[in-house]
């Protein structure tokens, strides 16, 4: 599926504060290399049904066999590993005797220490992805896992290697033996381990999404393979909310584009993204934030919903705004599923001129039926001229106002509202009297 950068900034799936972004939210990945791998998964969402069925299989079977994880192998275990074969160190003999095992211990004391914690690390390593293979590698094991098994095995067949069979932790090894390890792992082994670290970070990835899915109670959505666009879930609320509100949401080919009112704050921004973000992690195969989902594969998204002037290039924040429905307007004209959402139409020009361009703008997205369309608006008014149109529904979220306090439920209400609520919200916060007592 294809988003772009400002798609992937609206929903903050990517964000500099870790903390506001989706991808710190659902990533469990053990290691550094499966933090890195797991960011290269979500930054390109899946564009096939089966792709999608895969992951989503891998995923599954990784949370039910979770027990088996090679509790060894930690982000400490991997730097050493790799710090092994920077490290200068005097050469370590091929193979070594118990004499000349004792001579380079005594002559190159550092040197045979930093060796001997380097291969703790590596036996942990190497022990913990032989517990993978031989754990996860059975009947009915999904393909994309089975896959990266298959190479490990390869990996690992090697006759040096047979003492991981024979020890279970890298204490017992003799020091000759040791001392013989290191010298194979160090000159003949380093590109084989630098794949296997490789292998690991895909298997880590899939695991932190996994165990994503178990913490934060995610849902496995059904793909459906449909020629027209659909979108229906149940339950459905924003990842990064500690005391989200729930929405049911349900777009085909027959009602494909929502017109979402309501007042400032009563949550239309926010439902906006929690449908995207839920879009955005179904195509990569992971749970969402949902009771149950349901959506056909779509070829793209693309937001409209932080759009900002840029002073650099002097160009206006109503210009941007033009560029960024152009660019929408293009992509939505290829005749593919596009999931298109759009937060506050033409809000950098007046009154009414930002309906003027937002009727056109809608009345033109209306003719197209194989995207669904998610656009809110404060300009109520356009809403009865777009009621003609058997393609478009009609949502609002509700506030109410009793004795000057607002209070917002956050529920997806069927019809358009008429609230303006700004200069009681400017009151409220005492800035009228402010204003006053200047």
């Amino acid at each position: 599926m294809e988003v772009d950068k400002t798609t992937l900034n609206d929903l903050a799936i990517f964000n500099t504060e870790e903390e506001l972004s989706i991808f710190s939210k659902i990533n469990h990945s053990i290691t550094s290399r499966g933090v890195e791998q797991l960011k290269k998964n979500i930054s390109k969402p899946l564009s096939t049904a089966i792709e999608i069925y895969a992951v989503q299989q891998t995923l599954m079977f990784l949370s039910r066999e979770s027990k088996h994880w090679p509790k060894q192998i930690s982000n400490g275990t991997i730097i050493m590993v790799e710090r092994f074969f920077e490290a200068n160190i005097e050469a370590i003999p091929s193979r070594p005797s118990k004499i000349s095992t004792l001579s380079y211990k005594l002559i190159n004391t550092h040197d045979y220490s930093l060796i001997k914690y380097s291969i703790t690390h590596c036996f942990d390593f190497l022990k913990g992805v032989l517990q993978l293979v031989e754990h996860f590698s059975k009947p009915g094991t999904p393909v994309l896992l089975e896959s990266k098994l298959s190479d490990a095995r390869k990996i690992l067949d090697k006759p040096q290697l047979i003492l991981l069979n024979d020890f279970s932790k890298s204490g017992d090894i003799p020091s000759t033996q040791m001392l013989q390890l290191a010298h194979f792992i160090k000159y003949n082994y380093r590109h084989s381990l630098l794949e296997l670290l490789h292998i690991f970070a895909h298997i880590d990835a899939w695991y932190g999404m996994s165990m994503a899915v178990l913490k934060l109670n995610l849902v496995y959505p059904e793909i459906i393979e449909s020629r027209q666009p659909t979108l229906e879930v149940n339950g459905l609320y924003h990842l990064l909310l500690n005391n989200p509100v729930s929405y049911d949401v349900k777009l085909d080919d027959r009602t494909n584009f929502l017109f979402l009112t309501g007042a400032n704050m009563a949550g239309k921004s926010t439902f906006i993204k929690a449908v995207g973000g839920a879009v955005f992690l179904a195509h990569t195969g992971m749970g969402v934030p949902a009771k149950k989902m349901r959506l056909s594969v779509f070829d793209g998204m693309l937001s409209n919903i932080n759009v900002i002037d840029n002073i650099m290039k002097g160009e206006s924040y109503f210009f941007n705004e033009v560029q960024r429905i152009k660019a929408t307007v293009k992509k939505v004209s290829d005749g593919k599923k596009w999931l298109i959402l759009i937060d506050e139409l033409f809000k950098g020009t007046n009154v009414q001129d930002a309906m003027k361009c937002s009727t056109a703008v809608i009345e033109g997205f209306l003719k197209i039926t194989d995207s669904l369309f998610i656009l809110s608006t404060h300009l109520y008014e356009i809403g009865d001229e777009l009621r003609r149109y058997p393609n478009i529904s009609f949502n609002y979220f509700e506030t109410t106002v009793v004795d000057d306090q607002l209070s917002f439920n956050y529920q997806l209400r069927n019809g358009i509202s008429d609230d303006r609520l700004g200069y009681l919200i400017l009151r409220k916060e005492g800035v009228v009297k402010m204003l006053e007592d200047l």
